[in-house]
């Protein structure tokens, strides 16, 4: 059957029930779409599934939509495993009463689709007997899926996105339009701001601390900077080992031991003929090493 002739079958099925026939978008995956008052939601059903020529056996899914101050539709699609068609069967119930009659009686798989719906948007289903939550924790309070509902992240992180669309990237454009659920700025607490220089931001999470500069060493004077040593001129550094007799070979005054250290002539006074650490030669000394030794005459030669 063609989704016209599905409608047409469902609203004869009712008669004299006030049922309107309707065929959804999506081209070759229409579905014939039947509106019917809430007092009639569980007999549509039933007809549905127990007439021959529809043969509507299968449930896929029921939930609901938010229509704001038209109240909520409770939408039920249903399959026909043997004919290969389906039906998308629709109810509205008021926002200040959303009660509509449980269909587990027909299909006990929809005692899940009915619990979820319940919890999300709080539409009450006479005759379930088990409304307790499935996807919640028992203390969440509010309906997450109804259009008043504050989303809660929207007022600690603005909307991602730098600009809204047709805003121009040299400024202007339209004016920003809030998304449903996301307040005003300053409408539901205040909202937190980025750190930066100042410290933390202001709101209920506030910010990151900014990170404390790095102390650096005051930077001297001009005029208080050590002298360069010239060109060629090495800085200081204390005598090596052996180095005192370098200085007594060239001539210059030894300096005196400290008090209690040992003199010249004690054992622990190093040779003056003693080499540098390591071999290294001293500072103004030119690195010695030996001979250098001339190749010998060829052995092949020799004979």
């Amino acid at each position: 059957m063609t989704p016209e002739e599905v409608g047409r079958r469902v609203v004869a099925l009712l008669a004299p029930v006030e049922a309107t026939a309707s065929v959804s978008g999506g081209q070759g995956y229409a579905r014939a779409t039947v509106d019917v008052p809430p007092a009639s939601w569980a007999d549509a059903v039933r007809a549905a599934r127990d007439d021959d020529e529809l043969g509507l056996d299968f449930l896929d899914w029921l939930s609901a939509v938010d229509e704001l101050a038209d109240g909520f539709d409770v939408v039920l699609h249903l399959w026909s495993v043997r004919h290969r068609h389906g039906l998308l069967l629709r109810t509205r119930v008021p926002r200040d009463t959303p009660v509509v009659a449980s269909v587990v009686g027909l299909f006990p798989g929809a005692a899940w689709h009915e619990r979820e719906t319940h919890e999300m948007f709080g539409i009450d289903f006479a005759g379930h007997g088990e409304l307790r939550p499935l996807l919640l924790p028992p203390e969440f309070e509010g309906h997450p899926l109804r259009k008043e509902f504050v989303l809660a992240s929207r007022v600690a992180k603005p909307w991602p996105g730098a600009k809204e669309p047709g805003e121009s990237e040299a400024g202007g454009g339209r004016r920003p339009v809030r998304p449903p659920g996301v307040p005003a700025p300053g409408e539901w607490g205040t909202t937190p701001t980025p750190a930066g220089a100042a410290g933390a931001g202001e709101g209920p999470r506030g910010g990151t601390p900014a990170r404390p500069a790095r102390e650096r060493p005051p930077r001297p004077a001009p005029g208080e900077r050590p002298a360069r040593p010239a060109a060629g001129e090495r800085p200081g550094r204390p005598p090596a080992r052996g180095e005192g007799s370098a200085r007594l070979s060239a001539g210059e005054a030894p300096e005196p031991p400290a008090s209690g250290a040992a003199g010249p002539k004690s054992a622990a006074a190093p040779a003056t003929d003693e080499p540098g650490p390591l071999g290294r030669p001293l500072p103004g000394e030119r690195p010695t090493g030996p001979p250098r030794q001339e190749p010998g005459p060829d052995v092949a030669g020799e004979s």
